[in-house]
């Protein structure tokens, strides 16, 4: 395989990785970093600095365009994001120190979760007709977001698990590169009693600001090659905008 066809096959994989991103909240990172460790033979720490690198262009591509539509929920993304940060810069430094073979093994770990919770959901949590707890009133963190039926509004519960839960979101992001997209809305969605839609596009604009706290620590140690990098940006951008056009007409439960 020459550099253009190398450079195809990433971008290519980055803008499917930029789409399913944008729609999940997931980064893209859980496709980016084995399609290159393993399918393309590249050290998983450069596989790593590039996913990061790409989740950034993700939330820059797809949270722009939820903050427009009114899906994101600013306040929680912002509050949430101290944890994150404090989250990613901790991983980032154990990913310098780990061996190879023990990220790869939590890496593999971490898709199996996300794998069993894509194939069993939990059952959905609403929190609209319960009262918010005192901290998110406190905050004036809940919110509402537009349907075909028009406005809804959602009350926000468990910050304190929520906050807890998103440290450690911010340690895999940093760790393993993927935003951690997984575990942030896991936690909104069922911890705090987000609508889906909210806690999609709020991790969205929440793991842009996540990954560049890790990637950071990774330019500085040598990781991120800026000629991977680069297909990778371009394609998961342009999946990540299509992507956000596809997730605020798509229909799911409230």
């Amino acid at each position: 395989m020459n550099i253009l066809e190398f450079t195809g096959v990433i971008a290519l994989g980055s803008f499917i990785a930029g789409f399913l991103g944008a729609i999940t909240g997931l980064g893209g990172g859980v496709v980016i970093v084995p399609l290159l460790a393993l399918a393309l033979g590249v050290d998983i720490r450069y596989a790593i600095g590039a996913s990061l690198v790409s989740v950034i262009a993700t939330s820059s591509g797809a949270a722009a365009a939820y903050v427009k539509e009114g899906f994101s929920n600013i306040r929680i993304g912002i509050f949430l994001e101290i944890a994150t940060s404090i989250g990613a810069l901790t991983g980032a430094f154990l990913a310098t120190k780990l061996p190879v073979a023990a990220i790869g093994v939590i890496f593999g770990m971490v898709l199996l979760y996300s794998a069993y919770n894509s194939l069993n959901p939990p059952s959905e949590l609403s929190g609209k007709d319960q009262p918010a707890g005192r901290l998110a009133q406190r905050l004036k963190m809940d919110g509402t977001y537009p349907t075909e039926h028009g406005l809804v509004s959602y009350r926000v519960h468990a910050i304190p698990l929520g906050f807890g839960l998103m440290t450690g979101a911010g340690v895999l992001s940093g760790l393993l590169g993927i935003g951690s997209g997984a575990v942030k809305v896991i936690a909104m969605d069922q911890a705090m009693r987000i609508p889906f839609k909210v806690s999609t596009t709020t991790s969205n604009f929440m793991i842009g600001v996540t990954a560049a706290a890790s990637a950071g620590v990774y330019l500085r140690r040598g990781y991120i090659d800026p000629g991977l990098s680069m297909p990778v940006v371009l394609g998961v951008l342009a999946g990540s905008m299509i992507g956000a056009r596809f997730l605020t007409t798509a229909r799911t439960p409230l």
